[in-house]
Formats: structure tokens, sequence, C-alpha cells
């Protein structure tokens, strides 16, 4: 099963992907993590990252724990994908150009009991509207 959600930022995909490309910055966007330690190779594919989740529990996973997930897939400027090892789901970011601004698509995959028992049907809407909230922000100021 996979989820989507898009929506268009505000900004160019470069300064779109600034946002999404700094490791620190992926629970600011993405509603599962409350914090994040990249390894020693950064954003980079096969990177292994330390997360700390989110304060809501899941299925077999305590609230404010730690998990990993494995950089999958790193296109400059596009596309940033990954998978949750305690989760066990497949997750990412697309941005496309969309005339100056950027469309952004998020999603989730995985088997359909997965989805549902970690409560992840809704993170792409989610991280769509956090992206967009911040590069509105960012455009204002």
């Amino acid at each position: 099963m996979k989820e989507e959600a898009s929506q268009v930022l505000p900004v160019s995909r470069e300064e779109a992907w600034a946002l999404v490309a700094e490791p620190f910055h992926l629970p600011d966007w993405w509603p599962g993590y409350r914090g994040v330690e990249p390894d020693r190779r950064g954003l980079a594919e096969n990177a292994r990252w330390t997360v700390v989740r989110s304060s809501r529990p899941g299925f077999m996973r305590k609230p404010r724990g730690t998990g990993l997930i494995l950089i999958r897939r790193v296109s400059p400027g596009s596309e940033l994908s990954w998978h949750d090892l305690a989760q066990k789901l497949d997750m990412g970011v697309r941005l496309e150009d969309e005339g100056g601004e950027t469309k952004v698509t998020t999603w989730v995959s995985g088997p359909i009991w997965r989805i549902f028992a970690e409560g992840a049907r809704s993170l792409p809407a989610k991280a769509a509207a956090r992206l967009h909230d911040l590069c509105d922000t960012a455009s204002v100021l």
C-alpha cells in the first residue's frame, strides 16, 4: 500500500531541496520523528541515521524511543527516500518544478496492516503541510 500527498510550495525547487537535504531538518517536516543523528556520511545513499520517535506509541514501538533509518535514494534537487527499520516502512519526498514554485509529493509505503498499525496513513499529508508551512514562513522573512 502506498499513501501520497502533494502540495505546491511557494519557493524554488533549489530552496525546497536545501530544507529537505539538511538531515537535522527532517524532524521539522516529517511528523514521525522528534530528532535525528545522521551518521558520518550525512545525506548519502546507504547512510544510517538514528531517529528519536514522536511521543505517539506504535506497533511494538515505544513513544520517544530511538530507531534507525536507512537512506535509500538521494537524487539531489529532486528526491530523498528512506527505510525505517523498526516500522518496516519506506518513506520519501519528491520535488518537481511548478512554474517558479515547487510541487512536493511525500509518501509512505509498506504492507497495509503495518501502515495502519503504525498510524502512518496520515504522515504524507502532515509532512507536505509542514513543508509548505516552513517554506511559506521562510519566503516572507
